[in-house]
């Protein structure tokens, strides 16, 4: 089974994306920069769910950045899904590393097709 890391702090979000991906990805949570370091960063995923406000202490952006320079992650796609609905936003995500750029709240179906476009 492909696997799925989904770095989000919000438990209403994480419940909602185990939901729609159960039962296509084996999916590791993780709620911070912290926990990413500690437990996740030498894993090989399919695909990468991340928010821009994420615990610990660097942000989502930052972690993002870091992740698409580690050779484990070279071609592992990263969809940013934040509230952060700015119109900049789109922009410096996407130049943080971000694959594609959705805004919460999302539909479901949009999401698994972004998914899916990923992989």
């Amino acid at each position: 089974m492909k696997k799925m890391l989904v770095i989000e702090d919000d438990d209403l979000s994480v419940r909602i994306l185990k939901l729609i991906f159960k039962s296509d990805f084996e999916i590791d949570i993780c709620r911070s920069s912290q926990e990413y370091y500690e437990k996740y960063c030498k894993t090989n995923y399919s695909i990468i769910i991340m928010d821009i406000s994420i615990s610990g202490n660097i942000n989502g952006l930052e972690l993002m950045k870091q992740i698409k320079k580690d050779p484990v992650y070279t071609g592992t796609p990263i969809l940013c899904l934040t509230a952060h609905a700015q119109p900049q936003m789109r922009h410096i995500a996407i130049e943080a590393g971000a694959d594609i750029f959705l805004t919460k709240p999302v539909n479901n179906k949009i999401l698994k097709k972004a998914v899916e476009s990923l992989l």
